[in-house]
């Protein structure tokens, strides 16, 4: 066996960070690329766990527009309730997936915001206990559509369109975690 070093776990998210970070500046997450093999798929759980520069990456190059079909199908929230919670025209976002184009940053931006949030969820239940059979996109699908007394009865779905209220929603599923705030 070749000559291996034990890596630390956070070292090697780190590493991956940086590895994704570079896929993404060239093209390799935007546009799935077959060399060696792989193709990158960019989903909620890995996206959550990318360092900022490698999500800063992601969005600046821009994710194709077919992920928000993909999304939409994996939450079982029409693409419709999707697209009106994120603010994004349909028009739009229909014409870039049929000329097979990216997502604008902004674009790109409030629609990773959606995966990453299930990617946070999909890691609180991983650290809580067994995940075996939770569906994390449907959960979140499901708590975006609740009024919140946190959110003077609004859904957290109507804070979706805005880096901020994407921020403000994540804040309120972290504090929901520990207690602080059910």
């Amino acid at each position: 066996m070749a000559n291996s070093k034990a890596i630390s776990k956070p070292a090697a998210a780190r590493a991956a960070s940086v590895k994704v970070a570079r896929q993404a500046a060239s093209g390799a997450l935007a546009q799935p690329q077959t060399g060696a093999g792989q193709t990158i798929v960019v989903d909620g759980t890995q996206i959550y766990r990318f360092d900022p520069q490698a999500r800063i990456a992601v969005i600046r190059q821009g994710i194709p527009a077919s992920m928000i079909g993909n999304l939409s199908s994996r939450m079982g929230m029409s693409k419709e309730n999707l697209l009106s919670s994120l603010g994004l025209s349909r028009a739009t976002i229909s014409r870039k997936e049929r000329d097979a184009t990216v997502l604008s940053k902004d674009e790109s931006e409030r629609v990773l915001g959606v995966e990453i949030l299930i990617g946070m969820v999909q890691a609180m239940v991983e650290q809580s206990g067994d995940p075996a059979g939770f569906d994390a996109a449907r959960w979140v699908s499901a708590w975006l559509t609740k009024p919140l007394p946190a959110l003077a009865g609004a859904t957290p779905a109507s804070y979706m369109d805005t880096f901020e209220g994407q921020k403000l929603v994540a804040e309120l599923l972290s504090m929901s975690q520990s207690g602080a705030y059910a």
